[in-house]
Parts: C-alpha cells; structure tokens; sequence
C-alpha cells in the first residue's frame, strides 16, 4: 500500500477556502479539477493518474455549493476511497461504469457558472488562476516536500555509485529510475549525457551511447504530487582543468541565485543577480542557452524566471534554480524559510564546494571523481 503523509484538516480547509475566494474573485459558482496536479494539491498529495504521459487524471474533482465531488469510474473508485484517503476527507463520490461514463458535470452544474483548469464545454478556463493557488505552500507540504528532498537526493546517491564506464545512458537511465521508485517516487525527468553528449545538449535525452569519463544525471522526481529537482555530474579519472573552472563558476552563479532568493524579493530580482553573476564569472552570454529554473511545486517548475518577473518570493515557497556553462551545472530544490534557506535535495556524502556571500556560506555539489 502507498506510503502516506498524515492528513492534517488545517491543509484542507486552506485550500478549500482558496478555492472559494477565487471563485467569488471571479463571479463562478462551481469548479471542475482535472488535472492531475491539481487534484493532487487540492486532496493534500492524492494520486489519480493510470496514464503519466496525459496531464488529466483518471478522476475529477467537482467543487459547489451542494458540495464537494469526485468524480470517477468504478475502476479507480475503490483505491481513492480507501488507500488515497478521500473519503476520510468528506470527499463524496459519483461513480460511473468505465463503460458508460455520463457527463454528470454539466447535468449537475446546469444554470450554474463553471470554471475549469482544462478546456471543458460551458466553462470558463481558469488555469492561471488555480495555478496561483498552488504557489503558497502550507506548513504540511513543506514537511512533504523535505521527505521527497531526501528520497530524491538518496535514489541520486544509490544510482550514481553505480555508475562504471561502459554502461549505456539508458542504463544508467534505468539505474536512476529504479533507485528512486523503489523509494516510492516517480522519476517524471529522467535525462542523462555522458562525455560529449554533457557540452553539447541542456535537455540530453539517454541514448544508447556509453560512458567513458564523464556524466551528468539529472532528475524531477514526484510523489504526493511534489516534483523535487537535482543534477548531478560525475567524472572518471581526473578531471580537466577547464571543466574544473566552469563548475568552479556555475557554483558561485547558483549560490548567488540561492543566496537572492528571500522574502522581499521578486523572481525577477533573483533571475537579474544570476545575469550579474554570469558576467562576474566570464560567461555573460552563457545564460540565454538554458532557462534559470524558478518557482517549484506541483509541476518541475510553476513558474520559470526572467528578468521582468514579478512574482514575490515567500517563505514557504520552494525553488529550484539550475544555471548551466557548457558542461556543468548546478541544480537543487530550497525551501524558502523565515531566517534562511533549506537545500531539500543536499547529499550529505557528496563533495561540495562552500561559496561565501556575505555573512553566510552556501554550500553547492561539486564534480564527483572517481580514480
């Protein structure tokens, strides 16, 4: 049975108050969640995917004045009931034949004024506005986010140990993949370049090429909905001193970028001082080949930073910046705290390199050589 965090009825009464403030917000009387993020953040980490390649779930959720519904077939009812806890939730159920599933929301919202995250007849799309919703995390999701940080950070360490020159990217792929379901989290980016492979792409789909020296393992890994972030490169022998030097510099860019992102402060404020930080470095061009990263939660990331980004950091949020130089970089996901920042995805047995800003050091993942 899935492993579950303790549902707490503060969560649900936050989101569910949200909801309805963004639902008087925007003159509706009702609203329709069927993507799978979002039926994950509104029931407080459910899962209610078969297929993860499509981003709609196998259930709805339907929220009203008569009351709160899920909204599935007779196929999936039984497991949200019971072992994804929705019932114990006061979630009421209406269940159809997977053979002649009805289009119960129009007959139950008829007159009635619907929104909706996904395209759906007689509805307003409301995507932005449920994804806003997403962006303040409560104090239970960040205990959720902190037990995927060190799962995904543990799944990193088990496959790249394994890790030896003549295993092809998709084993290594494979490798990554089984280190951390196994843990019980689904590995929703799974990207891997070895040698060349590592300076020539930002998004290296695995292939069958195989390692000789130098890799780099890259993963967004999901459970109770949560996507955590990290990369890691790790090199055969000893490594060249120019590829030294660029990682020496994507680390004082991603401390930076850490170190920047505080309450009070925008995205847009973070993204600016990783340009400062480029230039600083010898690279002034070398962001524009690769986004930032930006804010994380229920997607890799909800938001992807620019310079003209407003959205306020808070305490509470988690991000994952990632800048890159042609063959390095430097990924983790931070939770935003009211003092400092907490690296969820730090391994504890990885080298690091401490970068000093100000009155604090930051410490960010090194290159892992192995003789």
């Amino acid at each position: 049975m899935q492993s579950k965090i303790a549902l707490t009825e503060s969560e649900l009464n936050i989101k569910l108050e949200r909801i309805q403030k963004m639902l008087a917000q925007s003159r509706l009387d009702a609203l329709l969640l069927q993507r799978f993020s979002n039926f994950a953040w509104a029931t407080c980490g459910a899962a209610c995917y078969i297929n993860t390649a499509d981003s709609a779930g196998n259930a709805s959720l339907l929220i009203m004045p008569a009351g709160r519904f899920v909204l599935t077939d007779n196929i999936e009812a039984e497991r949200l009931m019971q072992e994804e806890g929705l019932s114990d939730q006061g979630w009421e159920f209406l269940i159809s034949p997977w053979y002649e599933r009805k289009d119960q929301v129009s007959e139950l919202t008829r007159g009635m004024r619907l929104g909706a995250d996904t395209c759906f007849p007689n509805a307003k799309e409301v995507t932005s506005e449920i994804d806003s919703l997403r962006f303040a995390l409560t104090e239970e999701e960040g205990k959720r986010f902190r037990t995927l940080g060190i799962l995904c950070a543990e799944g990193m360490q088990k496959a790249v140990e394994a890790l030896q020159p003549g295993l092809t990217e998709h084993e290594i792929a494979g490798l990554l993949s089984q280190a951390v379901e196994c843990r019980g989290v689904q590995a929703v980016v799974n990207l891997i370049a070895t040698d060349e492979r590592v300076f020539t792409y930002r998004h290296p789909l695995p292939t069958s090429k195989k390692l000789q020296r130098y890799a780099m393992v890259i993963l967004c890994g999901r459970k109770w909905g949560l996507i955590c972030s990290l990369s890691r490169l790790i090199h055969f022998g000893r490594l060249p001193e120019d590829v030294r030097n660029k990682a020496a510099a994507v680390a004082k860019i991603d401390a930076a970028m850490i170190a920047a992102t505080r309450p009070g402060s925008t995205m847009g404020d973070v993204f600016q001082q990783g340009q400062s930080a480029y230039a600083s470095a010898g690279y002034p061009d070398e962001w524009k080949r690769h986004h930032q990263g930006g804010l994380a939660g229920y997607t890799p990331r909800e938001i992807t930073a620019n310079s003209s980004s407003i959205q306020p950091v808070l305490a509470g949020q988690v991000y994952a910046w990632n800048p890159s130089i042609a063959g390095t970089k430097s990924e983790d996901t931070i939770l935003v705290g009211e003092q400092t920042n907490e690296i969820l995805t730090e391994m504890k047995d990885w080298p690091n390199v401490e970068i000093q800003i100000g009155d604090q050091v930051i410490k960010r993942p090194a290159i892992l050589e192995k003789q």
